[in-house]
């Protein structure tokens, strides 16, 4: 059975819960980072010397860092769906897991974390604003590709819409005012279609708010 330590309210561990879910592998999730703890004991950096979530482990294996984690399950067991054999199509897909990775994720983390797990008393709404900014650009881009197809690398769900899908939920619950992405929305309202997303990512946030300590 594939295992996974890491909290369920972690971005980068429901990414891969996701796609777990997706492929209807059986899994086990055990509780670790944030208020379970967890991560500064010698069994958890034996299997993570970063002593980060997420860790999977899948027999033998064991893996940390989100995205690698994500390639790893699409290759092996999402090939020709999650994961295209054509490398062409291959390449369309990990464009957008690292652009999620080097380009939206940073912008939209500085919205949260300055946002949500800011007190407001501490709050820094010029750091704020320039977050959203950032953040409203990149938006603005994967509108226009969603207007032109119904997902980020073509017509089916595949491995690179994962990482840039797992912004939208928090961003939509953000009580702050927000520009209109038609197409954006319209691509939220089909993933919030698939059971495997609505489980693993649309969860509740709450315990995070006002905590910058995890």
């Amino acid at each position: 059975m594939i295992t996974v330590w890491g909290r369920k309210t972690s971005q980068n561990v429901f990414k891969v819960m996701w796609l777990l879910g997706e492929l209807g592998l059986e899994h086990q999730r055990i509780d670790a980072g944030g208020r379970f703890g967890g991560l500064d004991t010698p069994e958890f950096g034996a299997l993570n010397p970063n002593r980060k979530v997420p860790v999977l482990r899948d027999g033998d294996l064991v893996l940390w860092e989100s995205h690698t984690i994500l390639r790893y399950l699409a290759a092996r067991y999402g090939a020709g769906t999650f994961w295209p054999q054509d490398p062409g199509e291959r390449a369309l897909v990990d464009r957008w897991t690292d652009w999620t990775a080097t380009a939206l994720q940073p912008a939209f983390m500085d919205v949260f974390w300055g946002y949500f797990r800011t007190p407001p008393e501490q709050r820094d709404w010029a750091f704020i604003n320039d977050g959203l900014k950032r953040t409203a650009r990149l938006f603005t881009l994967m509108d226009e590709v969603l207007a032109r197809q119904a997902w980020l690398s073509g017509d089916r769900l595949t491995m690179g819409d994962i990482p840039a899908a797992c912004t939208l939920h928090r961003w939509y619950s953000l009580d702050l005012e927000k520009p209109s992405f038609p197409h954006l929305e319209a691509w939220y309202g089909r993933l919030q279609e698939r059971p495997a997303y609505r489980e693993h990512v649309m969860v509740s946030f709450e315990e995070l708010r006002g905590r910058l300590a995890f």
